[in-house]
């Protein structure tokens, strides 16, 4: 019997930093989906599957679906860095990923993960119980990448939601070629990750690359401004700011990428949150319309067209709310 210590570890999962399309033979190429981060622990022995996500909160309870097709998808314990993914025709879905995240109902869970499955793609190993070659048993983080990724190949199998995320190697335009191509087909980009890196815990690295085509920045909702016309009564926009060494920075107001579903339930959810004030907070401008303070509890991602000389987003657009992150995370861009 393995020892439980590993099952019960808290991982934060190894982070990566923007760069543009590059080809090179030191690096490996990968899609980057577009989903929720997972550091899965699963334990073929006692038949029990851990589910954290980059918060360190459980998750498991919300993927039923995902906690049996784990115990299929391993052949022995062990630990997998990864992403939950729910798609539609064929392409991430963030909106039906949204809805999954929200639920805490155990009958709305059970629905939803017959109606909107999600799939769990692993991209790296942390852990394993066996051995899968020479010195290839226990913790793995300081195995090259590739390595890794070879233990990964070897200690799982098809599973009807779980799947290895394919990689890509060597130069010859492999890293602009899978780029391109993962752009047209409507994804959000790649990864790259240099040879002989090991996996740095909780940290954001070089070693690691993000190839986006978008500009993204995650925000934290510090408050709404009134809504008018079809959103009165609700928000007409919600006020963003970063968190910069123990402070917040406004950088602006975001009011397009709502659909209605969403502005109605969160509104009664930044409501249920709401201060009469809120100090922390600089670069402060007038508001025309009365702002609602917020406690500092949500953070959303946004997508802009570029970071203004004043450092607001110009043309901030909602992309969606990200529980797995934290205010610390959201960084000036």
């Amino acid at each position: 019997m393995v020892s439980e210590d590993w099952f019960s570890a808290r991982i934060k999962p190894m982070l990566a930093m923007k760069s543009s399309p590059f080809d090179s033979e030191e690096w490996l190429y990968e899609v980057k989906w577009d989903g929720t981060r997972c550091i899965a622990f699963v334990d073929t022995d006692r038949e029990r599957v851990r589910l954290q996500n980059r918060r360190l909160l459980e998750i498991a309870y919300r993927y039923p679906e995902l906690v049996e097709s784990l115990l299929d998808f391993s052949k022995t314990s062990a630990i997998f860095d990864g992403e939950i993914v729910v798609f539609r025709e064929g392409k991430p879905s963030f909106q039906l990923l949204q809805q999954r995240e929200h639920v805490d109902s155990r009958m709305k869970i059970e629905i939803l993960s017959r109606k909107i499955p999600a799939v769990y793609i692993a991209f790296d190993v942390l852990y394993s119980s066996v051995n899968a070659g020479k010195d290839c048993r226990g913790w793995m983080i300081s195995k090259p990448v590739e390595k890794r990724k070879e233990i990964l190949e070897k200690i799982t199998e098809k599973a009807r939601r779980c799947t290895v995320s394919e990689t890509f190697t060597g130069g010859n335009c492999a890293g602009e070629r899978l780029y391109r191509k993962a752009i047209d087909m409507g994804l959000e980009g790649i990864m790259a990750k240099k040879l002989g890196s090991p996996y740095i815990p909780g940290k954001r690295s070089s070693l690691w690359l993000k190839l986006k085509k978008r500009n993204t920045a995650d925000c934290v909702v510090v408050g709404w401004l009134e809504g008018e016309g079809e959103r009165e009564g609700k928000f007409g926009s919600l006020v963003l700011a970063f968190y910069d060494d123990g402070k917040f920075v406004h950088a602006g107001q975001v009011g397009t990428g709502f659909t209605r579903e969403f502005i109605d339930w969160f509104y009664d959810r930044l409501r249920e949150i709401e201060v009469e004030k809120f100090n922390n907070i600089e670069k402060l401008p007038g508001f025309k319309r009365r702002v609602h303070w917020v406690k500092p509890v949500y953070v959303c991602e946004v997508e802009f067209l570029e970071e203004t000389g004043d450092g607001k987003l110009r043309a901030p657009v909602f992309v969606r709310l990200r529980n797995d992150k934290s205010v610390e995370e959201c960084l000036p861009v």
